[in-house]
Parts: C-alpha cells; sequence; structure tokens
C-alpha cells in the first residue's frame, strides 16, 4: 500500500465505519468516540490510539508514518505529536521528518555494520 497520510487514514476511517455510529466503532476498537471524530477530521491520536485505529482500518502504520520497514525488521522508532494546538502544524511535520530522517539513518548505519 503506498503511503497514507493522517487525513486519508481519517477518510478511510470514516469510509470504513459508514452507517455505523461513532459510539459503536470506538466502542469496538476501543477509543473514545471524541477521539475517533477527531480522527476523521485529520487530527493525530496519541501513539496507542493511532496503533488501534490503523488495525480496524488495516493500514500498515509504517506507512502513515513514512517508515520503509525491511522484511522481518520491527521499526525502533515512531514520531508522536499528540496535541496539535502544542505545536504548529508545519513545525510538527518538520520535526517528524527530521526524527524519520535519523531513523533511517542509523538504519542504514545498522545494515552497513551488520
Amino acid at each position: 500500500m503506498p503511503n497514507v497520510n493522517i487525513h486519508m487514514l481519517g477518510q478511510m476511517l470514516a469510509q470504513k465505519r459508514g452507517e455505523l455510529g461513532i459510539r459503536a466503532v470506538a466502542g469496538e476498537i476501543g477509543v473514545s468516540p471524541a477521539t475517533l471524530s477527531r480522527v476523521e477530521r485529520g487530527f493525530l491520536p496519541d501513539l496507542e490510539t493511532f496503533s488501534k485505529i490503523c488495525e480496524w482500518v488495516g493500514v500498515d502504520p509504517a506507512s502513515v508514518l513514512g517508515v520503509k520497514v525491511k522484511s522481518g525488521q520491527i521499526p525502533k522508532v515512531a514520531v508522536h505529536f499528540k496535541k496539535e494546538s502544542a505545536l504548529a502544524p508545519g513545525t510538527a511535520k518538520a520535526l517528524a521528518e527530521m526524527v524519520l530522517a535519523a531513523h533511517r539513518a542509523w538504519l542504514l548505519s545498522e545494515t552497513e555494520v551488520s
């Protein structure tokens, strides 16, 4: 699956939910209805909620985070900013990209050592 951004994840969530109510789906996933509604509107949830929603929708969290995972390798880093109001969206995106770039560089150095 190609990379999915957080807005696309929200759209996929809403599409899969279909006619089911927010409360019913939130209960099934194990998250609050308010959080589920925010994710459908494109807001990034906390890491645990993000993982649950990705699993329910059937999306690899790595594809949303832009992380390429080699077969059999478990990613060692993820980037998460819980409250959008804490950082400007552009700042949060830049920081996330910086952390992920550092992680990719670290993975490359690990393969060179092995």
